[in-house]
Formats: structure tokens, C-alpha cells, sequence
């Protein structure tokens, strides 16, 4: 009897410490998802400001920041990463394929807005701008929630 008493017990430290390290893990990975995506919003608005002074390099520059991130975007939501402080919405995982494509669509704007300050073309950075912002909000609306879960 002593032995099942200390078996059991000694499953249940386990199993806890389990569950501990399976949620601190999520909340790195929400926490680097995080920063990445505050990264991606910062290099938007330095777009903005540059696209203000007609500062092309840096347009062409950071356009490219953002193309190269497009691509990870997907790797920063692990399946079931939505434990912890969180606006990550579940349609994510449910809608895994559309969610790539998302990705995919702002890393095609972002090179072509790229391609434009490249070329210093006023009218197609203005377009790209604007398809960039279009490719962010296309995935935020229905991926992304207005509030924080916990």
C-alpha cells in the first residue's frame, strides 16, 4: 500500500512538472513570436517615415527585413502555442494553409515594394506601401484577436 502511495505520488511530481515545463515552454515561444512581430511593425513604420522623406535605401532596406521574415512567420506558431498571454487566434492551426499563405502574400508585397525603392519608382513604392500594409492586415484580421487570452 505504502509503494502505490509513493508510486502515485511520485507520478503526479511528474506529471506536473510535465505540464510546468510544456507551458513555460509556450511562453518562450510566445514571447520570441512576439518580438519578432514587434520587429516586423517597427521596420513598417521606419517604411512609413522613410517612404515621408523619399528616403529609398531605406524603404528598399527594410522592405527587404521584411520580405526575409515573411518566411518564418509560420515556424512562430507551433501547433498548440496559444497557452499563456496570447492574441494568437485558434483559426491558425484550424486554417493552417490559408495562415501560410498570409505569410507568403505580405514576403511578395514586401519584395515588390522592395524592387520599387530600388528603382526609386514614387508612384510603385506608394503601391507597395500600401500592399505591404494590405498583406498585414489581410492576416491580422482574421488570425489575430484585439486582446490578450491568459
Amino acid at each position: 500500500m505504502h509503494q502505490a502511495k509513493l508510486l502515485s505520488g511520485g507520478l503526479f511530481v511528474l506529471l506536473s512538472l510535465f505540464i510546468s515545463s510544456q507551458l513555460f515552454a509556450q511562453a518562450d515561444v510566445i514571447e520570441k513570436r512576439q518580438k519578432f512581430m514587434k520587429g516586423n511593425s517597427a521596420a513598417s513604420k521606419a517604411i512609413k517615415g522613410a517612404v515621408e522623406a523619399k528616403d529609398y535605401a531605406t524603404v528598399e532596406v527594410k522592405a527587404k527585413e521584411l520580405m526575409g521574415n515573411a518566411g518564418k512567420i509560420p515556424d512562430l506558431f507551433p501547433k498548440g502555442s496559444t497557452q499563456g498571454k496570447t492574441k494568437a487566434k485558434g483559426e491558425i492551426w484550424d486554417k493552417w494553409d490559408e495562415f501560410g499563405q498570409k505569410a507568403k502574400n505580405l514576403g511578395k508585397a514586401a519584395g515588390e515594394l522592395a524592387g520599387a525603392a530600388g528603382a526609386k519608382d514614387e508612384a510603385k513604392v506608394a503601391a507597395g506601401v500600401k500592399a505591404v500594409s494590405g498583406a498585414c492586415k489581410g492576416c491580422h484580421e482574421p488570425f489575430r484577436a484585439e486582446k490578450y487570452s491568459e
